[in-house]
């Protein structure tokens, strides 16, 4: 073996969630999918209850920079990922591994909180206005999550994805379980996420 190729990351070599941990004591079951191991469902979950969240760090999320025609405060949905423009000039694309980016996906975790309860959630540590009338459906906001840079985008009625730098996600796991328990939540599986997507 040559001076480096220790270095080299295995093909075995599997990522993992900054929130595994927090998952795995709340009583997650976890897959291997597309090389990330993903918490695919909880013991008692209730994607129907009142307010949930779930861990989606494995989703692909990357920057794409230069000039483009989206509207700023609003994603767009294509081929099955969003397109978040952040600025003129930067686009943040989330769920699409084929784009040419700068791939962000270790850089931030990711949360879907959801439910009829998920605004309350958010209004007990975010400093966002995420009421409709300012986040309609398909907005996209950077600000201040958890007093954290942030982006918050509101994927549904009452479905929003957090994300946040990776090395805060033990902490804003912590956050978003004290505000969602305190309201009846617990956190669910990607399989309850796709189940519901599904339905709709």
């Amino acid at each position: 073996m040559s001076g480096l190729e220790f270095l080299k990351p295995s093909g075995d070599a599997v990522a993992r969630s900054p929130m595994e941990r927090q998952a795995l004591a709340a009583g997650a079951r976890f897959e291997v999918r597309d090389g990330w191991n993903v918490a695919v469902a909880f013991d008692g979950e209730s994607p129907d209850a009142s307010v949930w969240w779930a861990d989606v760090s494995h989703l692909a999320k990357l920057e794409v920079n230069g000039p483009h025609d989206l509207v700023l405060g609003q994603a767009t949905r294509t081929n099955g990922a969003w397109w978040c423009p952040v600025t003129r000039d930067r686009t943040l694309v989330i769920g699409d591994r084929e784009a040419d980016g700068l791939d962000l996906t270790s850089a931030l975790a990711a949360l879907a909180i959801g439910g009829p309860l998920a605004r309350e959630v958010f209004a007990r540590f975010c400093a966002l206005d995420l009421r409709p009338q300012s986040l309609p459906l398909h907005g996209f906001r950077p600000g201040s999550v958890a007093r954290t840079p942030g982006y918050v985008l509101r994927e549904d009625k009452d479905r929003f994805l957090m994300l946040f730098g990776w090395a805060l996600g033990e902490y804003m796991w912590t956050v978003v379980a004290d505000a969602a328990q305190g309201l009846g939540g617990a956190p669910v599986g990607v399989d309850a996420l796709d189940r519901q997507a599904a339905r709709a």
